[in-house]
């Protein structure tokens, strides 16, 4: 019986760093602001990230498949993970675990996949309800998960959190959607931004979507403060990673955006990093 059970703490272990090996290799930024977490919320925050990830590539990459087909499996998965508290996929088994463990609401989820089924569907926004319907469920429920792992089981607290965090879960994608004009719509065909045509995407387009991002990040700042200090640091870098690449953005013509990737520099990912440690450590967050 013992061995059973260490069989099985093994089988968790292998799980949740398969977790952490999809979150360092997609994103080594945001792999490094979350070792800053205490080890039991680096695991579940990695668990979330490997299962946003995996759902995100199948509508993103998985071209040469049956992209619908297989995002019907993944959640049909996911539900038999949750049910039977066990999954051969290391993936689903860890999120799972960590969405018993830390009482996500299952609408969350359910949000997050059905903007991941628009992707395959919809290639524009008319509307700002429809782009807002859509980011509240590709980003803001993300931010909504992370935020229930770092209340832990303070609700009074995630209540009053919940907004930032949905402020910046809208902030980051937002930036995303800039970063990544040129994939999304020469590769994917997608367009995320309502009233605004490729071919007239100019400065003032530019300028008026950055001012929105500000306005979400004036919000989300107000909340980053009021973190429990053991999630405050790791968060704060993540935001101020991409408060600068907003200004790379800002700074970058807007032709130029359409025909190349900007990203933040290794050197000024470190100054932020060693920014951010100073601040925390003399409380100036």
């Amino acid at each position: 019986m013992s061995n059973t059970s260490e069989r099985y703490k093994l089988y968790r272990y292998c799980s949740f760093k398969t977790s952490k090996t999809i979150t360092q290799e997609y994103s080594t930024s945001f792999y490094a602001a979350t070792d800053m977490f205490p080890a039991d919320m680096r695991d579940a925050i990695h668990s979330i990230y490997g299962f946003v990830r995996i759902a995100d590539e199948v509508v993103d990459s998985f071209h040469e498949h049956d992209r619908e087909k297989l995002l019907r499996d993944f959640e049909r998965d996911y539900d038999e993970a949750y049910e039977m508290g066990i999954s051969t996929n290391p993936i689903l088994y860890s999120f799972q675990w960590t969405v018993k463990q830390y009482n996500i609401p299952d609408e969350y989820i359910r949000s997050f996949l059905a903007s991941m089924r628009r992707d395959l569907e919809k290639k524009s926004y008319e509307t700002e309800e429809e782009i807002a319907s859509y980011i509240y469920g590709s980003a803001d429920v993300v931010g909504l998960m992370c935020l229930k792992v770092f209340c832990r089981a303070d609700e009074s607290l995630f209540e009053r959190l919940k907004q930032p965090a949905m402020r910046l879960g809208s902030a980051f994608q937002k930036v995303n959607f800039l970063r990544d004009l040129r994939e999304d719509y020469v590769l994917l065909g997608r367009l995320y931004f309502p009233g605004v045509a490729l071919e007239s995407f100019d400065e003032e387009a530019k300028n008026s979507l950055i001012r929105e991002i500000h306005q979400d990040f004036c919000e989300a700042y107000e909340g980053i403060r009021q973190l429990p200090r053991e999630s405050r640091l790791p968060v704060y870098v993540a935001y101020r990673y991409y408060r600068q690449l907003l200004h790379i953005i800002q700074e970058t013509p807007a032709p130029s955006l359409i025909s190349k990737r900007v990203r933040v520099g290794d050197v000024q990912k470190m100054l932020i990093l060693l920014t951010a440690v100073l601040k925390n450590k003399f409380n100036r967050l």
